[in-house]
């Protein structure tokens, strides 16, 4: 699949066959991912790959503040991605003295390109996602045991696609661009 393919038909798949992705091509979809561009290449994104039912189960129930459509999205799931970066790096070249001047921590962008940059390889290797937008970090944290030095960024569910849903409609490019 070239570029373009890929870009235009990604879409987010919240219906999965029962088929578990296997442990060798997840491993495959997180050797692309890691190319995803990072803050001086600090590389701070982490993949906690869950396959084990009870721990989805308890991500389902405790850890998507009891949002009812995450719910059912996680119950048919064969597959979770949690992606977490190593806090305090992102944002700053401490050796130079220099800082981003942004309040918001550049460590949440980085972790959000490494998102989609997982979600991309995922496509490209056959595999359908979705990012949850309505997730509690400190609790799915817990669940996983994820290191002191990392923040939850993103629970992704993943899996072979049921269907392909077909393209939402998009603005025209004039309606979401300014030259100056």
């Amino acid at each position: 699949m070239d570029a373009k393919t890929l870009l235009k038909e990604r879409r987010s798949i919240r219906k999965f066959k029962k088929d578990k992705v296997n442990r060798e091509l997840m491993n495959d979809i997180i050797e692309l991912s890691k190319y995803a561009p990072s803050w001086a290449n600090y590389q701070i994104a982490r993949y906690t790959i869950i396959d084990n039912p009870e721990i989805i189960k308890q991500i389902a129930s405790e850890g998507v503040k009891g949002f009812v459509y995450n719910i059912s999205t996680l119950q048919e799931a064969s597959g979770v991605a949690v992606i977490s970066y190593v806090k305090g790096k992102s944002g700053s070249l401490d050796k130079y003295g220099l800082a981003n001047s942004s309040k918001n921590p550049w460590e949440v962008f980085d972790a959000g390109i490494a998102t989609h940059q997982f979600c991309l390889s995922a496509y490209a290797y056959g595999v359908g996602s979705v990012v949850m937008g309505v997730i509690d970090d400190i609790e799915i944290a817990r669940i996983i045991n994820l290191p002191e030095d990392e923040t939850v960024a993103a629970l992704v569910v993943y899996g072979y696609e049921e269907s392909h849903p077909k393209p939402t409609p998009r603005k025209e490019v004039k309606e979401i661009t300014r030259f100056l």
